[in-house]
């Protein structure tokens, strides 16, 4: 094979193409999963009991294995927060929350006033200034001597303690770009949002009390992600509109729906069709069941059901919701199908720039660009490709500004929809001077500014989200 033809097939294999005078790369998705803003897998680290599921992870293990793990999740009881009104114990929090910072992911919180598995969720002090309290039996329901304690959730006393306390945390978490998201978990049992098998709350009373929650953490956590789970409006109420998830939407909160798998079909979940309304402008979150308990009643199956359910939410969030690493080898190929799938992924079908410019002079380029995950990009950005000299340095950057790929539309797999956008740019016009030679082309996605924010499902990562597609020349003026 002579040294024309085997250039020839080495740029096929690439996706490189020369028509006319310019390059056209076809690159091909790797398939690889992909960790970025406001989407992932979401790690229980704690699981309401302290001990599920990060207890047997050594401090340096943030399962780094799991792949598309993004977010580390700390599910606690407000009384292991603040045991002492005037006394926080914040470490439990930050200090499983910084192994995985210090790993560039994120971290999100739930904290809950009612468990039924030890006697004080809301912390003793809370009672003791004269909040009111309900004992209940689980399942049962309010019986004087009950073994399990709830709140009553919209009494004045416990909302001022409890508001003090949500102060407090957003003074340390809101705004923080190392949290992903906080769930409104102080009602109901597990922080879910019902109290039908716990102190059975009258549904009139529940909606107001629910509305006085959301509206507490609205106040608080102004520039965070903050979503709700979907019981709140009935844990098996039908519809596609009820009255509580949607007075979260009116204030920008997000839905969760906790658990999917807990019944077997028809019945792994419930408000898939709530969530339509939900995840065109906000991130929808998703917690499996156990994974122990549903795959011992058969409500797990083969693990398609939890790919289903990415499709029906549009999820951009999937729960680790057991031991990690076991979670992981049983349903590895699943887990492998919903990365693909989960959230946004970018995909540049092709990109096109003459093979030669000169410095100074506007020339055209072209990046098509198609959205193959089920939700938007909701953070946004914009399309760069960036010129790099053999050393690494940053010659040129070329932003095309005129395409938010936030606004690419999602669709079933296999359909997602291409837009090409052309745009002029040039190299060397004024300044920085820009000397004559042959420099390697990448492409990003990120801020107007061409700071890479988004990864990509391309091959030759530069090591800050920038892909090299190819090399253009440049000629002096």
């Amino acid at each position: 094979m002579g040294l024309i033809a085997a250039l020839a097939m080495v740029a096929a294999l690439l996706g490189v193409v020369a028509q006319g005078g310019d390059v056209v790369v076809r690159p091909a998705d790797t398939g690889a999963a992909l960790v970025n803003p406001d989407m992932g897998w979401t790690m229980h680290y704690y699981s309401n009991v302290p001990t599920n599921y990060g207890s047997q992870l050594e401090p340096s293990d943030t399962v780094d294995d799991f792949p598309g793990l993004s977010t580390v999740y700390l599910r606690v009881p407000w009384s292991y927060i603040q045991p002492e009104e005037d006394r926080f114990n914040w470490a439990i929090l930050d200090t499983p929350a910084q192994r995985w910072i210090a790993k560039g992911k994120r971290v999100a919180f739930r904290i809950t006033c009612s468990e039924n598995w030890m006697p004080n969720p809301v912390p003793e002090w809370v009672y003791k200034a004269g909040a009111k309290s309900v004992r209940y039996e689980f399942g049962k329901g309010p019986l004087p001597n009950g073994a399990w304690t709830d709140p009553d959730f919209g009494d004045p006393v416990f909302l001022q303690k409890l508001e003090a306390f949500l102060s407090a945390m957003a003074a340390r978490y809101d705004g923080n770009p190392n949290v992903a998201f906080v769930d409104v978990g102080t009602y109901g049992l597990w922080g879910e949002g019902h109290t039908f098998m716990s102190s059975m709350v009258p549904e009139p009373k529940a909606a107001v009390d629910v509305r006085k929650h959301i509206d507490l953490h609205v106040k608080h956590f102004p520039r965070t992600l903050l979503c709700i789970s979907d019981d709140v409006a009935g844990h098996n109420k039908p519809g596609l509109h009820l009255p509580e998830t949607d007075y979260a939407l009116s204030k920008g909160v997000s839905l969760r729906d906790d658990s999917v798998c807990v019944g077997g079909p028809p019945n792994s979940w419930y408000h898939a069709d709530l969530a339509q309304a939900f995840w065109p402008t906000l991130p929808v979150i998703l917690e499996h069941e156990h994974y122990g308990p549903s795959k011992e009643r058969g409500a797990w199956g083969d693990g398609t059901l939890l790919l289903k359910s990415v499709e029906a939410y549009h999820a951009s969030y999937m729960s680790i919701h057991w031991w990690p690493r076991v979670l992981l080898e049983a349903n590895r190929p699943i887990i492998d199908a919903i990365n693909r799938r989960m959230g946004y992924r970018l995909q540049l079908r092709q990109a096109e720039w003459p093979a030669s410019v000169t410095a100074g002079k506007p020339f055209p380029s072209a990046l098509t660009w198609a959205n193959a995950g089920v939700a938007p990009c909701y953070p946004g950005g914009f399309g760069a490709l960036t010129l790099k000299d053999e050393k690494g340095g940053i010659v040129a950057l070329l932003v095309d500004e005129g395409l938010d790929l936030r606004s690419l539309e999602t669709a079933e797999p296999g359909k997602a929809r291409e837009t090409r956008r052309l745009f002029r740019a040039s190299v060397g016009e004024v300044a920085p001077v820009v000397k004559p030679g042959r420099y390697d082309v990448f492409v990003s996605v990120g801020r107007r500014d061409g700071t890479p924010v988004i990864a990509l499902p391309l091959a030759n990562d530069d090591g800050a989200r920038r892909y090299r597609l190819g090399a253009i020349t440049v000629t002096a003026q």
